[in-house]
Formats: structure tokens, sequence, C-alpha cells
């Protein structure tokens, strides 16, 4: 069939946060857009929400907390009615027993024993007194911060099972952007408040800025944001083109424009004319993509992605535990953390009999787990439920499975010059070309830092110039865990949205 051609100003390449919020920012000012997505059925990327029978899955556990005040209003303009406040509680499994997350101090003492206790403070001591010189890799970071023995207790069996490589080939950025700013002292100070209900202050009643109590949640799961972010970009005259996979994509050096083909689920090649391409594509599969190819390809092919997969439990229970979920540190199993979706949102759980749970499972694309029939699967999440002590094998009534590519951008050894040399290439070959969020930057953002990186993206559209780096949003990842939602004042924007890099 012949190609057909959309002349739009600008195309966007997935219809996950970051996005969906450039389409629907342009929509909003009035530019004509047409969004590309791959999956056929939901928008929303890792922050989608999945339906089986009336049970909703979230992809991953999405709190909806952020301390930059346009991220929160953004939030509120687009689903203004459907929020619901929800107390967190996490908890980590490990040698059978549970350890709140964050730390309470008199609890993990307790548990780990005075004798593990001690051998932990003084590892910690010699960390502080004696520390690695030389810092390259995940473990060197957190031991320095916690000690040989806290880091082989409570990071390096979860984090070797997320990421599916040693700690030692680990880049220190990833423990430096992920745990920064919590430090054993700052955790043994904030468990001592909470043991002793000292965590408030006696006037004002508000919480002194310590790690997150609550946050809010669209009440049937992210995905609700992100599709009604859908409908306002399509209400606004604009497409999301679903079940539409990027196929090519080259700058016509003659018109200034580019020509962006996918390809849809029944085959045809759909070719986009833009002024501007906004990906969050995988910064891999764009390079690949990316015609002529461009010279820092076997950079981008050197870039890594951990995969995973959710299998959902319906149980004939009450809920099994309290928690949002529990972080799995166990060796005896391959599950890494269990989501309780009811204690995410009552409404995403239809029966009030009925408990249900998604074990998380970290893997690579066509590896054993990756490639495990969805009934195999089932049959170990009900297992490895058995045996965590959680419940029976005779309670379970249902399972389903759903699958995440490339979930996570991989921090090895590599990842941070390949990531520059592929960003320095495109962005100087191709002004126009816009890369954000997670996957398109190769960098561990949350969403709202994915929803930041897509609204500083509009502002240089809108600019006609690049006044703004997108690439310094999430340089300070400790803000998301705590502190007060939008810090009640634009002080918390101007924090988080970097200068620009010069007079418009």
């Amino acid at each position: 069939m012949p190609a057909s051609k959309n002349a739009v100003d600008v195309a966007i390449i997935g219809a996950g946060p970051a996005g969906l919020t450039a389409g629907y920012l342009l929509t909003k000012a009035g530019y004509s857009v047409t969004i590309l997505e791959k999956d056929p059925v939901y928008v929303g990327g890792i922050s989608r929400t999945v339906e089986h029978g009336g049970f909703r899955f979230d992809i991953g556990g999405h709190r909806f907390f952020s301390k930059s005040k346009e991220v929160v209003d953004l939030w509120n303009e687009i689903l203004p009615d459907d929020f619901i406040e929800r107390p967190r509680m996490s908890r980590i499994f490990y040698g059978g027993k549970f350890y709140s997350y964050p730390l309470r101090a008199f609890e993990a003492l307790m548990n780990l024993g005075i004798f593990t206790s001690a051998l932990c403070m003084a590892s910690y001591a010699k960390a502080r007194m004696f520390p690695r010189k030389d810092v390259k890799s995940f473990e060197d970071w957190v031991v320095n911060q916690f000690g040989h023995r806290l880091y082989s207790i409570f990071f390096k069996t979860y984090t070797e099972k997320v990421w599916g490589m040693p700690c030692d080939a680990m880049s220190a950025d990833w423990a430096a952007q992920r745990i920064k700013g919590l430090s054993l002292g700052k955790a043994v100070m904030d468990g001592l408040r909470r043991s002793l209900g000292l965590n408030r202050k006696p006037n004002d009643g508000m919480e002194t800025k310590t790690l997150l109590e609550t946050f809010r949640y669209p009440r049937k799961g992210p995905g609700m944001m992100w599709e009604a972010a859908r409908d306002r970009i399509v209400e606004g005259g604009n497409q999301v083109l679903m079940d539409h996979a990027l196929r090519a994509m080259r700058f016509d050096e003659a018109t200034g424009r580019w020509h962006v083909q996918a390809t849809r689920g029944d085959g045809e090649i759909v070719t986009v004319n833009a002024a501007h391409v906004i990906s969050s594509a995988p910064m891999r599969e764009l390079a690949s993509r990316v015609q002529p190819m461009p010279a820092s390809i076997p950079a981008a092919m050197d870039l890594h992605y951990r995969d995973f997969l959710t299998v959902a439990l319906m149980i004939r229970s009450e809920d099994l535990f309290p928690d949002n979920w529990i972080y799995i540190h166990e060796q005896g199993v391959k599950v890494g953390r269990v989501q309780n979706f009811r204690s995410w949102s009552p409404e995403m759980v239809p029966d009030d009999t009925i408990a249900c749970v998604g074990l998380e499972y970290f893997c690579f694309e066509g590896d054993g787990l990756w490639s495990m029939a969805d009934r195999e699967l089932v049959a170990l999440a009900v297992r490895e439920l058995a045996m965590l002590g959680l419940c029976s094998a005779e309670q379970v009534v249902g399972g389903a499975v759903v699958r995440q590519e490339k979930a996570y951008p991989v921090y090895d050894e590599t990842y941070r010059d390949n990531v520059e040399t592929l960003r320095r290439e495109l962005e100087e070959r191709y002004p126009t070309l816009h890369l954000v969020g997670r996957n398109g930057m190769h960098r561990y953002n949350n969403q709202d830092h994915a929803m930041m990186t897509a609204m500083l993206t509009v502002r240089n559209i809108e600019a006609g110039e690049r006044i703004y780096d997108v690439w310094n949003v999430n340089e300070d990842a400790e803000y998301h865990e705590s502190g007060t939602e939008g810090e009640r004042a634009a002080l918390a924007s101007e924090r988080q949205v970097p200068g620009r890099l010069r007079a418009a």
C-alpha cells in the first residue's frame, strides 16, 4: 500500500509520561502534533495501568509526589478530580523478618540482634575512617556511605537481583543518583524520631523535612492520568497513533524537516512530516533508526537495558500485608518486590474478598524468565509467595502476567561515555531533534523528572532554540523521597527547573 503523509509541527515518539506531557503542552500552545506509540492498547509506558478481569495493575508502582510545583500543577490540571491521598508504607523482607523502610532504628536493632548490629556499626565506623579512595562502582559508593556489613545485608543481594550484574560492575552514578542524601546517620535519626513519635512539629502539625509519609495517587491507577492526557490531546485536534512502531527517520536538509516512518500493526508504513521530533524511544533504538546512521552508533549499541515482568495473583483472602510494596532481599527466591494493589488504591481491586498482589521479576528480554510461558510464571509466583510465608498455594484463584521491556536503563561502567558521545552528535547535527524521558535520555528518571524534561523541551521549541538544558533535570534525586509536595511555594519550581543556557 502507498505510504501516507501527515505534515505537523512536532512528531513525538512514545506515549509515556514525557511524550504525553510534551503533546499536551504543545496542543495547548496551538501546535499540530502526532504521537507515535507502538503499544496497541495502552498509553503511559511503564506508568500505564493494565486491566485484567476488572483487576488493575500498576506496572512498577508510581507515587504521585513531586517538589516541583509546576509538575504538581500539571497533574492537577490534567486530572483534577480523581486523586486520593494514600499512606506510604514499604518494608524490606530479609532473613525471614520485616524491616520498615525507611529504617526504624529500634526495630532494625531488634531484628538484626545485638551482635550483628554491633558489627554493622563497627563496619560503618571503619568505612568512615578509611573510605575507598577510587570510587568507581556502586559497591565502592555504598560501602563508603554505610559500611561493608550493611551493604551486604541491605544493598548487595537486592541490587544484583534487580540489575542482573555484580555491584562492582555497576557505575557509582546509580548509587549517587538514587541513594543521594540518605546517610546512615540521617536514617538512624529519622528512625529514632519515628520510633519515639517525634516526627511532627508541636505547633503547626506539619511534617518536618523527613522521608515521604503520604502520596497522592489516581484512584484507578497511574494510567488514568495518561489516558486523560491522551484524550485532551485528541480533543485538541491532534493525533495519538497506537500500534505504530518507529521504523526510520530522516532529516531533509533541503526543507529542514523530518520524515518519520512508523510501521502500523497491519504492516502499513505511515510517514509523518515534522519540523521537530521529540523522542522518548530508547537511545539505542533511536540511533539505529536515524538515517544516515550516526557515526556514534557503536556507542549506542553498547547501551543496555534491564527488563522486568509482573505476575499478578488473585488470592482468596483479606489483604496479605498493608504495604504498598515489600522489597525481597532473600536469596532463595527470584522475586524482587511484591506489590499490594489495594494499598495503592481500593478501586484497583473490585472484590473485597480477593487480595491482589504483584510479584516483580527482573530479567533480560529473551532470557529464561522472560521466555517462560505465562502459566509457568504464575506457578513460580505461587511457589515463591508460599515460600515467603505470605499465603498458601490453595488460596490463589487466578493470575496474569505483564511484561515490560527496557524498564530500566543500565548504569554500567561505560554508559556515561556512550550517552555523552551519542547525545553530542545528535544534538549538534540535529537541533530540531529533542531527547526526553527515562529511556530517551538513558537516565533513571522518575515520572516527574521525565515530565520536566518534556516541559523544558516544549519551552525550547517555543523559543526556537535550546534555552534550557534538559540534561540538568534530576541532578538532585533526594527530593523525590523527602519534604513537602510542591514545597507549597514557587521556590520548588525554581529549584527543580535548570537555569537558562542563555537569555531568550
